[in-house]
């Protein structure tokens, strides 16, 4: 039944062991046992091999939503007589089996550190189908990516330019360059995932780019290619996007005329479906409206169209992915409403929490959850799976509805965990990171390794040899 705890958003479902379409991976389905099964493998299977917490990624939704990223950007763009391309955002997830899919299906690679590249090089991508950007890229990975080939370096300052020109000129190479634009286009979406507004770290405002698009063409080694924009993370509402490609066509037109055809890099930030609440357009349909939208500005000003890019991350690895915990304490808690009445919340506690997802805490994100080693007849129970640390904000699910006979020992999955969630895990608490497993037609491998407490205390240098797992 409903709870006057949930919030407005969340209904109590009919049936509290269903599987909400969109939100969990395209396979999710349960067996005749009740057992819930990903890419056809059970989840007692998957427990029994690796443990929990278990990061899951279905490999075969992940490569689907990569293909058909890549296809709706070549679409679109062929409909107007030019090229597209996509850059799978790293920072999303990466692994050397990631990076050896996407490479398969045509996309390059958004990195914004050494590691990254690092992993990308590795997994065997082409340095020529690599950007590298970030804010504070150090002077050895510069280095290190311009010696590498990679095929664009994202200037996000103009001591980027003199840094990349300086190191170009000392290897004897030329680096194709694009400068990071503020377009300040405010997007709908959490303050500290909106990366475009005026007063923060990316980018720089449009009067400076102009500034600096000058400068590059003075300086030695360096090869101005195009504009980049990124205007945040999980967006649902088309608008920011037209805006801001608004902006970055006419600031195209201001510094690429008569030039050979550049680039327009309009970043990524399609959301996805945590909850059945949310509704996100399909990236493909937001792609379709974008080059439509570019095309149509690039008529007006008169002025050939650019070749188009887009840097999807979450929406190619995040339904893919399901995190899987083993319930421990069942705690149902008494609250009592302004009005008098007391209502029951039900705290599930699970042994992982806020460090293999720390998203909750961060920006207050919902996810969905489920039963996953069996269904049950009992009614739905308002429930707030949280985590084993030590910290009142270790919330893996605010709010959600399982059955109300939920008990230590079930196996609880959390559904659209492939983005963000590896990649933000940390060690608190002395707790080692989840391994990470794919699966697919019945099959499963281990993608990275998960760390025992022996991993974590062994790299604590004042204990005694031999003694860190006693």
């Amino acid at each position: 039944m409903s709870s006057t705890l949930a919030p407005s958003w969340r209904s109590a479902p009919r049936d509290p062991n269903a599987l909400q379409s969109g939100v969990w991976p395209a396979s999710a389905a349960r067996n005749p046992q009740g057992e819930l099964v990903i890419g056809g493998v059970g989840v007692a299977e998957l427990v029994a091999t690796y443990g929990t917490p278990l990061y899951v990624m279905e490999r075969s939704d992940l490569i689907a939503r990569a293909r058909s990223f890549l296809a709706s950007v070549t679409q679109a763009c062929a409909a107007h007589g030019v090229s597209g391309s996509a850059y799978y955002a790293s920072k999303s997830f990466i692994s050397g089996h990631v990076v050896s899919w996407l490479i398969a299906e045509g996309l390059g690679f958004d990195v914004a550190t050494g590691g990254e590249l690092a992993i990308a090089l590795a997994g065997g991508a082409d340095p020529s189908r690599i950007e590298f950007q970030g804010n504070n890229k150090s002077q050895a990975e510069l280095h290190r990516a311009i010696s590498a080939g990679v095929g664009c370096i994202v200037i996000d300052a103009p001591i980027e330019a003199h840094r990349i020109s300086a190191i170009a000129d000392e290897l004897g190479v030329h680096q194709s360059v694009m400068i990071r634009v503020n377009t300040g286009v405010h997007a709908d979406t959490h303050e500290y995932l909106a990366t475009a507004r005026e007063d923060q770290k990316f980018g720089l405002s449009i009067p400076e780019v102009a500034a600096l698009a000058g400068e590059i063409a003075s300086m030695p080694g360096l090869s101005l290619v195009g504009l980049h924009s990124h205007i945040g993370s999980q967006i649902f509402a088309l608008e920011g996007f037209l805006e801001a490609a608004t902006r970055m066509v006419a600031l195209y037109a201001e510094l690429f005329a008569g030039k050979p055809q550049g680039t327009l890099n309009l970043g990524g930030g399609f959301g996805i479906a945590y909850t059945e609440s949310d509704a996100p357009l399909a990236p493909e349909a937001m792609v379709a409206a974008i080059v439509d939208h570019v095309a149509q500005r690039a008529a007006a000003l008169d002025i050939a169209m650019p070749h188009i890019a887009f840097e999807p991350g979450r929406a190619i690895s995040g339904p893919a992915g399901v995190t899987l915990y083993s319930a421990g304490v069942i705690k149902p808690v008494s609250v009592t409403a302004a009005d008098g009445s007391v209502s029951v919340r039900t705290y599930v506690s699970v042994d992982g929490g806020m460090s293999d997802n720390a998203r909750p805490a961060l920006y207050g994100a919902h996810y969905s959850a489920r039963i996953a080693n069996r269904v049950s007849a009992s009614d739905p129970a308002l429930v707030r799976v949280v985590g084993k640390h030590c910290e009142s904000g270790d919330i893996v699910v605010d709010a959600d509805y399982l059955p109300a006979d939920v008990a230590p020992g079930d196996l609880i999955a959390v559904a659209a965990t492939g983005a963000y969630c590896h990649s933000l895990a940390s060690n608190y608490n002395v707790v080692g990171r989840p391994p990470v497993v794919w699966v697919d037609s019945g099959t499963h491998g281990l993608m990275i390794e998960g760390e025992s407490l022996e991993d974590v205390l062994g790299r604590d240098r004042g204990l005694p040899s031999g003694e860190s797992g006693k």
